[in-house]
């Protein structure tokens, strides 16, 4: 007997969704598809009716025009999953349902929410006897329909119940689902928002490597499109790769011109990546790659600062002659990316120390190689690293990033200095580079820092030749004294 039949409860939905706009809607009829009788609802019934109407052949659905009827629609124990938007429409969401549950259900947030939320919407949940898991969604609506990768969060008892529905429908990448159970309470929704924070240095990136190809190299977008197009079929193989040649070739119906020049560029944001800026701030983690390329958004929306800068002295225009400048940015971009990765494997193992979620971070790379916006070829080298070692302290030092960056080197370094030369922004790159040079430093003028701080507000410093704290009396007769 198929999984999606089994324990299945005469007349009652295995599954049931509520908040059918795009991502709910498609998340439904995934299940559906996959052979999961689904229970449907929404706050506004046209859409559940819309939907059984245009896709009530592709499986079973038992539409619900009330809360009651919905959860009266499920079987125990009841599985139910939210796709509302974050934030007070979730909470109003839960506060409607959870009255109508009853011990072992389990209530499913598909959002995008914060963390912190889901860790306070499972410990009141809990209390009440209730399951709630924070599930991130990653694949957009495509993804949704046709395969997602999923990082659900909860407890183990609730992934026994719900880890098969959700392994059937995720993406799958030689065999294995892009599917697993991330950990405790929150877990699942930090590593999604990690994931959404290296999406944008990813973009940032490859966004740079445009503008360096198109000002630098003076290459139109259609020649960029088929640099790009070659690039994917390498190393750099991936999702948003694919999609940037795409649009760079792409022409402008109306005015027949390249389509990225009729686009505004302001690029907006929906507050995951400035989430993982603020999380990493508050665990110590240094994601400067990721805090970039928020900032690089953020600039790009302040047309009246930017404005008012037109007229600020620059470089005058240069082009670059040299015909392989196209294989130095790939191999600029490639070793920024490295970074980017590296510094978002160090956050989720920062968050996993702190709130004591044991992530397996090796599993994270494998579900996030289909499915996700940030598949890639690349992730199976990361996968690679941490299956031979789990405690790695960076991505960096493993063997085979080690020697791509080593190769990547005069490259990386030559792209970055002619991006200053010739004034092209590319804060993506030269944090990457800075971070990377900052690690592999014996000394950091860090030291300055302490010794600044000591100075004006005795704040103390360590020394390297023996333990304790000290602080100078600069005031005085500059003698050393143990704090």
């Amino acid at each position: 007997m198929d999984k999606a039949q089994e324990g299945k409860q005469a007349g009652k939905a295995q599954i049931g969704v509520t908040g059918l706009a795009v991502m709910g809607r498609n998340l439904a009829r995934n299940l559906a598809r996959n052979g999961y009788t689904v229970a449907l609802h929404n706050r506004t019934t046209a859409k559940t009716k819309a939907l059984v109407e245009e896709f009530g052949d592709e499986g079973d659905f038992v539409p619900a025009e009330t809360a009651e009827e919905f959860v009266a629609a499920l079987e125990r124990p009841r599985r139910l999953v939210v796709m509302v938007k974050a934030g007070e429409p979730t909470d109003a969401v839960i506060e409607e349902f959870a009255p109508l549950l009853e011990p072992g259900d389990m209530i499913v947030d598909g959002g995008n929410a914060h963390f912190a939320d889901t860790r306070r919407r499972e410990a009141a949940l809990r209390e009440r006897g209730l399951h709630f898991v924070g599930a991130g969604v990653s694949g957009g609506e495509e993804g949704a329909l046709n395969g997602p990768s999923i990082m659900p969060g909860g407890s183990a008892e609730s992934y026994a119940a719900l880890g098969p529905m959700f392994e059937k429908i995720a993406a799958q990448v030689d065999g294995t689902p892009c599917c697993v159970h991330v950990g405790p309470d929150g877990a699942g929704h930090f590593v999604k928002m990690v994931h959404n924070g290296i999406e944008y240095a990813d973009m940032q990136l490859i966004a740079e490597s445009y503008d360096l190809l198109r000002h630098a190299a003076g290459l139109d977008p259609a020649q960029i499109a088929e640099v790009f197009r070659t690039w994917n079929t390498g190393r750099l193989e991936s999702y948003l790769i694919e999609i940037t040649a795409e649009v760079l070739a792409h022409t402008d119906a109306a005015t027949g011109e390249p389509f990225v020049d009729v686009v505004l560029d302001q690029a907006e944001q929906k507050g995951t990546g400035r989430w993982t800026v603020q999380t990493a701030l508050d665990l110590g983690v240094p994601v400067g790659g990721i805090a970039e390329a928020v900032f690089a958004r953020s600039v790009s929306g302040h047309a009246d600062l930017r404005e008012a800068a037109q007229g600020l002295p620059g470089p005058a225009p240069e082009r670059v002659a040299d015909a392989g400048f196209a294989d130095k940015v790939e191999q600029a971009l490639y070793a920024s990316k490295i970074v980017a990765y590296a510094q978002g494997f160090h956050q989720i193992a920062a968050g996993s120390a702190e709130y004591g979620w044991d992530i397996d971070l090796g599993a994270m790379a494998t579900i996030w190689r289909g499915g996700c916006i940030i598949r890639a070829r690349f992730l199976n080298r990361i996968r690679e690293a941490y299956e031979a070692d789990p405690a790695m302290a960076t991505l960096l030092t493993d063997e085979y990033f080690a020697d791509a960056l080593a190769g990547a080197q005069d490259a990386w370094r030559e792209v970055t200095a002619v991006a200053a030369r010739i004034g092209v922004p590319t804060p993506g790159f030269s944090s990457a580079l800075a971070y990377y040079d900052s690690l592999r430093a014996k000394r950091l003028p860090a030291a300055l820092v302490q010794g600044q701080r000591d100075f004006f507000g005795a704040h103390t410093y360590r020394r390297v030749d023996r333990d304790g704290s000290f602080h100078t009396l600069w005031g005085g007769d500059r003698s050393e004294v143990e704090a």
